[in-house]
């Protein structure tokens, strides 16, 4: 068996460290504690974004459905059914009134502690 001559095994060492480097910076960014945090960050906004696409969702669904006051839904004929769409308004108005009920009951709860 011949052995490699020394300009051969001179240029595997260069690659095999090339290799290493790039092996030993792919680690040390993967555990990067900014970077695991910027990619937490990440993860937490998209799992909020899309509960919160789910919600408007089945808000809108909710809030467009039109019922008659017996409560069945009303046919297509039905003088309930209108050709109007659900606004997109309703659940940013129902939101609203959520936010001003659960502030107005923190102030109370707050002045009733102060006395």
């Amino acid at each position: 068996m011949a052995e490699p001559d020394p300009d051969t095994l001179e240029r595997r060492i260069e690659r095999t460290r090339a290799e290493l480097a790039k092996t030993v910076d792919a680690i040390a960014d993967r555990v990067s504690p900014k970077k695991v945090a910027g990619r937490s960050v990440a993860k937490v906004k998209s799992q909020v974004r899309a509960q919160t696409e789910q919600v408007v969702s089945t808000i809108g669904d909710m809030v467009g459905q039109a019922h008659s006051p017996n409560g069945h839904r009303p046919a297509a004929d039905e003088p309930w059914d209108d050709d109007y769409p659900a606004s997109p308004i309703a659940p940013v108005l129902i939101g609203l009134g959520v936010v001003v009920v659960v502030g107005a009951a923190i102030v109370i709860m707050r002045r009733r502690r102060r006395r």
